[in-house]
């Protein structure tokens, strides 16, 4: 069996077969890795179905880096080679539709029940993963700006709104603030953008909840942009602001919430600046 490494285009079949499985494992279709597998092997030179398997695997890590779903049944494996990533770069370049999709994820209308979004703790220093594994995690997102890609999707950005939107009433709703909940709004969706926080919420007690969404289909370190106009809200009024990180949203959304000073958590880059002609 061959060691060597993979070429450019044993790396493009097998991460679109890759992408095939991950398809049907959003919808729900069901498929077969063997099958899947058996089918890759006379296309490769000479490989064995363990390396197929391990290269899923790291697939999966590099889908991890770019903030996007990948097979949770190929757990990501890293320390790969940026060939891989290329291709899966290639991938996506081919099929802009990936990235455009957000499936399964708007909120319940009607009668129907809200589940509540899994909120947790935000990411520490005490519980990153190993620094290899979060280096090459972060060197992925830099490279290709998925922050950036985030923020440009506004059918993601909007079904993220509109979740937590619905969370933040059936949350109030729970705990029989009725009240409350019906005077909850979509400040982005009604006013449009421009106040420094998309939803206007409440705390039990009744005080001001100004909630900034920002969403990714990702993991929970995925990079994300803020712009200067909501840190300035985030600062001017501290006690009601707060970030409301929805995370791996295409499969289960889960969050955490950052409140201010937001430099306490996260490290600001600037990304951009603004020029004036002398």
């Amino acid at each position: 069996m061959s060691n060597g490494a993979w070429t450019d285009q044993e790396n493009d079949l097998i991460v679109a077969d890759y992408f095939a499985m991950l398809a049907d494992d959003v919808s729900g279709r069901p498929y077969n890795k063997a099958e899947h597998r058996r089918g890759l092997l006379p296309l490769l030179n000479d490989r064995s179905e363990g390396s197929v398997e391990f290269k899923h695997q790291n697939i999966s890590a590099v889908l991890k880096g770019l903030g996007e779903d990948w097979i949770p049944g190929y757990k990501p494996a890293f320390n790969f080679q940026m060939t891989l990533v290329d291709a899966v770069a290639r991938w996506l370049a081919l099929n802009p539709a990936w990235l455009g999709r957000h499936s399964g994820t708007r909120a319940p209308t009607g009668l129907a029940e809200v589940r509540p979004i899994w909120i947790g703790p935000p990411p520490t220093l005490s519980n990153q993963p190993p620094p290899q594994e979060l280096e090459q995690m972060l060197h992925i997102a830099r490279k290709f700006d998925v922050a950036a890609r985030d923020e440009r999707n506004r059918a993601l950005g909007r079904a993220g709104e509109e979740r937590v939107l619905a969370h933040e009433r059936a949350t109030l709703k729970s705990a029989g603030r009725d009240d409350l909940a019906r005077n909850v709004r979509w400040v982005s969706e009604e006013d449009g953008d421009g106040a420094g926080y998309d939803i206007a919420s409440f705390a039990l007690d009744g005080s001001p909840r100004l909630i900034e969404v920002k969403t990714t289909n990702g993991w929970e370190r995925t990079p994300f942009h803020i712009s200067r106009n909501e840190l300035a809200v985030a600062e001017a009024r501290r006690s009601e602001w707060s970030l409301f990180r929805l995370w791996n949203f295409a499969r289960e959304p889960k969050a955490f919430e950052l409140h201010p000073p937001l430099g306490a958590h996260v490290s600001l880059t600037a990304t951009t600046f603004q020029a004036s002609l002398h």
